[in-house]
């Protein structure tokens, strides 16, 4: 029988290379987005997002605009690292810009919301890293072990070329898995409809202790049941 285990704790790596015009700003900070969510590590969106769009824009302010670059996200159970690489040697200077100055506060603004950060230098330039640390959270480690599952899954039927955060192919890929598992639920003797009430009660559970934690600005739109 085949057998495979399913890691706790995957690391992951996003390569994104982009041209540093300030149109495909926008286009990088979606991208950090759906990386992210697909993670499990929505909790890191706005800080990545942030640090994402300085260092890009630092590029086009000191290298030059359309100038290639890549941005890497590197994530394991507890951080997210974040890596702009460039074809610059140039090492970005470490000011203290005055109260009204405009300029000079993205390294500031890297340090304030990272827990470490520096400079590297690559074979054609050099990359400026970040580390941001993930707050312990059962929801996101579930997402994260059903993430491994699913990606698992692509593999074993033969489409390990499938991203998650490509929507139609996450659709399709959990639609089958959740397919497989209801036959694998009644050739064990087990009701797949039990199964199911109780997964979404445990999920209801969950979300409401959510909202009550949230507090009362927080509307969460209920998940349609089930006939």
């Amino acid at each position: 029988m085949y057998r495979f285990s399913v890691p706790e704790s995957p690391s992951r790596r996003c390569v994104l290379p982009f041209a540093a015009d300030p149109p495909q700003l926008a286009g990088l900070r979606q991208a950090v987005r759906a990386e992210l969510a697909a993670w499990g590590m929505s909790a890191l969106v706005d800080e990545a997002q942030l640090i994402a769009t300085e260092l890009a824009s630092n590029v086009i302010k000191h290298v030059g605009q359309g100038a290639a670059a890549t941005l890497v996200l590197d994530a394991d159970a507890d951080q997210l690292r974040v890596e702009l690489h460039d074809n610059s040697p140039k090492e970005p200077e470490r000011r203290q810009p005055a109260c009204d100055e405009e300029h000079g506060r993205g390294l500031q603004l890297l340090a304030g919301l990272s827990v470490a950060w520096g400079t590297i230098h690559t074979a054609v330039g050099k990359a400026i890293w970040c580390e941001l640390p993930l707050p312990a959270d059962e929801s996101r480690r579930r997402i994260q072990r059903a993430t491994t599952v699913i990606e698992t899954y692509a593999r074993a039927v033969g489409s390990p070329a499938a991203r998650l955060s490509h929507r139609p192919a996450l659709e399709e890929s959990t639609t089958s898995l959740i397919l497989d598992l209801l036959h694998w639920l009644t050739a064990h003797g087990l009701d797949p409809d039990d199964i199911l009430d109780r997964a979404q009660t445990h999920f209801d559970a969950v979300a409401m202790s959510s909202e009550v934690m949230a507090g009362p600005s927080m509307h969460r739109q209920p998940v349609p049941r089930r006939d």
